[in-house]
């Protein structure tokens, strides 16, 4: 299973449109899985025409419209995996911990809010990533996003895609 991960587009904030790149993945995934903060809800409604399946959760920018149709935090499972979306995970000191606490069951977190990219795994085994963002790289030297495959439960090839 093709794993597509982005955040923080902020559409048409940050961008008028998402980059090239970021919807060849999309229409070559499995799955898209988007973080939160699309600003826009005509984004929502072009990725769920397009991905194959969406997956997604909204932000704190993200207002009324596009909260009636997303939930704060999605869960889903994929081929075996247990995945939760969720915008916000506080501060990075603790991170690990503190998600693992708050996920108990879960496998992979995919998160955002910050625009900087992340791939580390709690003590307990919880996979944490954030896409960055494909569309507004603040401190960041790139705008990025992710892909990873799921094979039989695993979560494998996860590969950070500068823009």
């Amino acid at each position: 299973m093709r794993l597509v991960l982005i955040s923080d587009t902020h559409l048409p904030m940050r961008a008028k449109k998402l980059p090239a790149p970021v919807w060849d993945a999309v229409e070559s995934a499995d799955v898209v899985i988007h973080a939160g903060d699309w600003v826009n809800v005509a984004l929502l409604d072009e990725l769920e025409s397009r991905a194959e399946r969406l997956i997604g959760c909204w932000g704190n920018n993200d207002g009324p419209e596009l909260r009636a149709r997303l939930p704060e935090v999605a869960r889903v499972t994929l081929d075996g995996l247990s995945v939760a979306v969720v915008h916000e995970t506080g501060s990075a000191k603790g991170r690990e911990e503190r998600c693992e606490k708050a996920y108990p069951g879960v496998d992979l977190l995919v998160f955002g809010h910050s625009h900087i990219p992340w791939d580390t795994t709690s003590p307990g085994g919880l996979r944490l990533l954030n896409p960055g963002s494909p569309t507004d790289r603040r401190s960041q030297p790139y705008c990025t996003y992710q892909t990873a495959t799921i094979t039989a439960g695993r979560l494998e090839k996860v590969a950070l895609h500068n823009l």
